[in-house]
Order: C-alpha cells, then sequence, then structure tokens
C-alpha cells in the first residue's frame, strides 16, 4: 500500500478523480449541485474526504494482499463504511436501547479486514487531527483490534450459541458511550413529532422545514404505491396489527449527509400503535446507493443474491444487527430500489471533538472493537440469511490463529499508513475539485 503515497501526483489526482466519477457519474450527471455541496463538505479537512469517498478505499485494499482472508473471512457481512462517526444508539427490535454501527447503506459481503482496516485508517484521522502522536494513535488502534478478537473470541467460546445476547447497553456501556445512550433514554417520541410535524386540523403533518418539498399528485400516488409495496417486505414476525401503517403525510426530502449525495428521499407519517397522536412514526424512504464494496467484488452468488440495492441495504442491516428495526424493509419506484427505516427519537452520537485525552479515546474505542465484533458475528448462519453459511467467529478464529500480535500490529500499521496516504489524496482532490478537473461537477 506504501507504493500509492509515492504514485507521481498527477498520476494519483487521476486516480482518485477516475474513482470518484467511475461511482458517481450518473448521480452527479442528476444532480450536479447535490455533489457541488458534496464535494465541498469533502474538502473541508482529511477525515471529511475519507468520510465520503469509500469508492476509493476499495479501489485501494482491493489491490492489496490480505493475509487475513481465506474463503470463509474473505466472505462474511460488512458494514462496508465503518469509520468512527457511523455509531450512535437506537432503539432495537426488541425495546433496548442499544450503542452499535447504526449505517448500512455501503453493507455487503466482502473481507472481514476491510472493516477493520476502515475504521483503523478513521481513527488515525481524527487522532493526527487532534494533535496525538503516532505512538499515541498506534495504541488506540491496537486497542481496538485487541478488543475486537477478544470479543470474537469470546462469542466462539460461548456455550449458549446465541451471539445476540452481548451489546453495548445502559447495563454494560461505559465513559462516553454509556453518556450517549443516557442522552438518547431522555429523548421522545412525542419532542420528536412536535419537532418535524404540526397537528392541523385535529391530525399531524409535516412542518414545512428547510429541505421539505411537497409532492405532485403524479409523484404522491407513485410514493405511496411503493409504500404499500414495501409493507409486504416487513416480516411476518416483525408486523405490528390494527390501524397501524395508515399513511398521513409524505414528502420529498434534501439536504442529506456527504454519503447519501443525489439520492432520492422521501419521508413518510404513517399512525403508530393507535390514533393517539403522541405515537406516530416517522419512515424514511431512501434510493439505495451501490455499495462500495461491490464495485471490487466479483461474485455472481452474491450479485443475485439481491433485488436491489434497497433490498441489499434491508437484508444486510437485518444480517448485521441482533434485533433490527421491526419497520425495516424495502420497495421500488419506477424499477430503482428503496430502502424503508423508521427516523427513530432514540437517536445520538458521540460527541468526538469532546474526546481528546488518550486514554478517554482508549475507553470508547475499545467498546467500538466489541461492537463490531457482535455485528460480524451475528450476520451469519445464525441470521435469517442465506448468504453466509458459516459462523463468522470460527472462521475469524481460525484465521488469525495464534498470530494475534501480527494481526493487531498489522492493522495498527495499516491505518497510520493509510491516514497518511488520505492526507495526501485530500489535498490532491481539493486542487482538483477547485481546479474544475472533475468532470460534471465545478467549485461554482
Amino acid at each position: 500500500m506504501s507504493s500509492d503515497r509515492h504514485d507521481d501526483g498527477g498520476d494519483r489526482e487521476s486516480f482518485i478523480v477516475g474513482s470518484l466519477v467511475d461511482a458517481f457519474a450518473d448521480l452527479m450527471t442528476a444532480d450536479p449541485g447535490a455533489f457541488r455541496t458534496k464535494f465541498r463538505k469533502m474538502a473541508a479537512d482529511p477525515f471529511a474526504f475519507f468520510r465520503g469517498s469509500a469508492c476509493l478505499f476499495y479501489a485501494d485494499v482491493s489491490r492489496r494482499e490480505d493475509r487475513w482472508a481465506d474463503e470463509r473471512t474473505g466472505r462474511v457481512w460488512i458494514q462496508g463504511d465503518l469509520h468512527a462517526e457511523n455509531f450512535g444508539t437506537y432503539m432495537d427490535g426488541s425495546g433496548t436501547l442499544i450503542f452499535d454501527v447504526n449505517d448500512f447503506d455501503e453493507a455487503y459481503v466482502g473481507h472481514f479486514t476491510w472493516d477493520l482496516q476502515r475504521f483503523a485508517a478513521s481513527i488515525a484521522l481524527m487522532c493526527w487531527q487532534k494533535a496525538l502522536s503516532d505512538r499515541e494513535i498506534t495504541r488506540l488502534i491496537e486497542t481496538f483490534a485487541r478488543a475486537y478478537l477478544r470479543q470474537v473470541r469470546w462469542f466462539a467460546d460461548d456455550d449458549t450459541g446465541d451471539d445476540s445476547e452481548f451489546s453495548l447497553n445502559l447495563l454494560t456501556a461505559r465513559g462516553a458511550v454509556l453518556s450517549a445512550l443516557q442522552s438518547a433514554r431522555l429523548s421522545t417520541r412525542a419532542e420528536m413529532l412536535d419537532r418535524l410535524t404540526v397537528v392541523d386540523e385535529w391530525d399531524r403533518r409535516f412542518r414545512d422545514l428547510p429541505g421539505v418539498v411537497r409532492l405532485g399528485a403524479a409523484e404522491r400516488e407513485k410514493v405511496l404505491e411503493a409504500f404499500s409495496r414495501y409493507l409486504d417486505t416487513i416480516p411476518q414476525t416483525q408486523r405490528f396489527r390494527g390501524i397501524a401503517y395508515d399513511v398521513k403525510d409524505v414528502i420529498a426530502k434534501t439536504g442529506f449527509g456527504i454519503g447519501s449525495a443525489g439520492l432520492p428521499a422521501y419521508t413518510v407519517l404513517i399512525e403508530g400503535f393507535n390514533q393517539a397522536l403522541d405515537n406516530d412514526a416517522v419512515l424514511s424512504m431512501k434510493q439505495g446507493n451501490v455499495a462500495a464494496p461491490s464495485r471490487v467484488i466479483d461474485d455472481s452468488e452474491v450479485q443475485r443474491y439481491f433485488q436491489h440495492h434497497g433490498h441489499r441495504t434491508a437484508v444486510s442491516q437485518r444480517a448485521l444487527q441482533a434485533h433490527a428495526d421491526p419497520l425495516l424493509g424495502y420497495t421500488d419506484i419506477d424499477g430503482v430500489g428503496f430502502v424503508v427505516s423508521e427516523i427513530s427519537p432514540y437517536e445520538a452520537d458521540l460527541d468526538w471533538s469532546e474526546l481528546t485525552d488518550p486514554d478517554e479515546l482508549a475507553e470508547v474505542i475499545e467498546q467500538l472493537g466489541q461492537a463490531v465484533a457482535k455485528m460480524h458475528c451475528v450476520s451469519d448462519t445464525d441470521s435469517d440469511q442465506s448468504l453466509v453459511g458459516f459462523q463468522t467467529e470460527d472462521a475469524i478464529t481460525e484465521a488469525v490463529g495464534d498470530d494475534e500480535a501480527e494481526f493487531v500490529a498489522d492493522m495498527a500499521a495499516f491505518g497510520l499508513n493509510y491516514a497518511a496516504i488520505v492526507r495526501d489524496d485530500h489535498r490532491h482532490f481539493v486542487e482538483a475539485f477547485r481546479e474544475g478537473r472533475i468532470p460534471g461537477v465545478t467549485a461554482i
């Protein structure tokens, strides 16, 4: 991988631009303004660039030899865009408040190490921006990798066979992770509904907030038809009874984050468990994107497994979460896949800006290593998918074997090295963008 750092500057810029254009050309053509905003956000700092360029990461790592990937560990469910800011709280399907990975737009089947390497690089970038030394950054990545392996071995040795029994929750979390859970616990559905909606003529509808677009009759009918098809994708065991799912209002939504630029999205307000106005639910219906790992995985069985990218996102999330959102499902509009999920009132993110002490960071990062291990280990033969038909924890344990120290050192070395590459790449990207060398999107 070190050879990437020493590419001629022009060659590396061409590789960066080519990777972005290959990944986003259609979306850039459809909505160049959204990508102008995305690229400006990516230009802010190296970490923001890293977040928005998963396609470039996979173009790089797919060319690198991976000694830890074999026939099984090279073909497990992965989150696909594992960086420090893709963790947060949610209320799982069993009613437990959990801290875990909370974004599955890039989830796919691939090398388990790709998740760990992407996270390691994100920690190195974030901590470089906090002016931590390479020695401290190495220690933090090693803490993450050791916690990951320790938790994987725990799953492998667990006699109950139920990987879902472990979670970071109000009883098990510590430090800043526990604080995030406690903050989320104070949230209420009523507060969220009052922020997003208004009671008009004895019922709720969406407020006309910035980014809200009212639909014309034809588009609204298409969305409602798609919503009707979505209902059939909710597993019978998760279905609510009675009047739930009746649509009260639907809008288009703009202004999504770095990773979702150019993707059409709708927000749907539905009836909750009963006709009281304080338990209505708000759903996101977002077009599924092409998962970044899928661009470098040439596996026809995996490709045939998914109907479309909305289906892929929903199936992946159900595989990677022990108790997924009961409203999670998928649909299509004009043949294009959309993923549907609840916008939860119980979401809270870590405030990384407040974490500057290495020991505080280590406490958080150790727990994230446990969370990633759980995510990988629940997504195997014990889940309700049929694509990965073996115990992931056994495969990883066997692949690492007695070489834990080498594995940990490998993850730390990758994180430091690739973070340095990203800092160089960020400079190349900013210059290419500001000088108009990215086809289809100009800086002005």
